[in-house]
């Protein structure tokens, strides 16, 4: 019969073993993330910052790449690369597109809102946030879809990232006593900001430095209230679906 001391030296031993086998396995996933990234800076450029992370992808043998606002796959030698999505043919579900959205997902209630542009529409119930350059061309369009969107506050981040023309712009929209309203005549009717651009802009700066850390890197990228993000000039349909999903 085993005594109680063999049995508990028994079940330690096994612990040890486990956390052993653990570390092991630790150990060797890091060797491997190492080579991956390693492979991939020297060879293909990348910058050592540009790779957020290096993780197991669901399918066997393949390893997740975050790059920021991008998903690509490699092996486990960084000999191949895969630029292309990662569907789940049993779920029917886009595992690269859900994976974004996990790594990109926002703390909207973290957001300062006071150094955007607010818009309410409606009841203003529904809010999203925009990062948005006032000479983008998709950002008109945006603007101009936004127009068939009732009860949304939407707050604008005004992200000059194109030109100094966007900086000057920017500046004018945000000095305007009337930011609202400046903002909507110059990105749907084209009427040219009038204010000097001579106040304190610092806002638009603290943008800047918040999206660089957000990983904004195009605009128009919108925010829902959930922390999902919609990059580009998504449809009204779109937009909807989403503000009635987040809400």
């Amino acid at each position: 019969m085993q005594t109680r001391r063999h049995y508990t030296t028994r079940v330690a031993a096994l612990a040890l073993a486990a956390a052993a086998s653990a570390l092991g396995c630790s150990a060797q996933a890091d060797q491997t993330t190492d080579k991956i990234r390693s492979a991939l800076q020297s060879r293909l450029g990348i910058d050592a910052g540009d790779i957020k992370g290096i993780t197991r992808a669901p399918m066997p043998g393949l390893y997740e790449i975050n790059l920021g606002t991008q998903i690509v796959y490699s092996d486990a030698n960084g000999d191949y690369v895969l630029n292309g999505e990662l569907i789940d043919t049993r779920a029917h579900r886009n595992l690269t597109e859900s994976r974004l959205n996990e790594i990109n997902r926002v703390d909207f209630a973290k957001l300062p809102l006071d150094n955007a542009v607010k818009v309410v529409k409606g009841d203003g119930k529904r809010k999203m946030a925009v990062f948005s350059d006032p000479n983008c061309p998709y950002c008109h369009q945006l603007e101009s879809t936004l127009k068939s969107i009732d009860n949304v506050t939407v707050y604008t981040f005004l992200y000059p990232v194109l030109s100094p023309d966007s900086t000057a712009k920017a500046k004018q929209i945000w000095c305007s006593s009337d930011r609202a309203k400046a903002w909507e005549s110059w990105m749907v009717d084209r009427k040219a900001p009038t204010a000097a651009g001579t106040c304190d802009t610092a806002a638009i700066d603290s943008n800047l430095a918040l999206g660089a850390k957000m990983n904004v890197t195009g605009t128009p990228t919108v925010i829902l209230a959930d922390g999902t993000r919609l990059p580009g000039a998504v449809s009204a349909e779109r937009l909807e679906r989403g503000l009635n999903g987040a809400h």
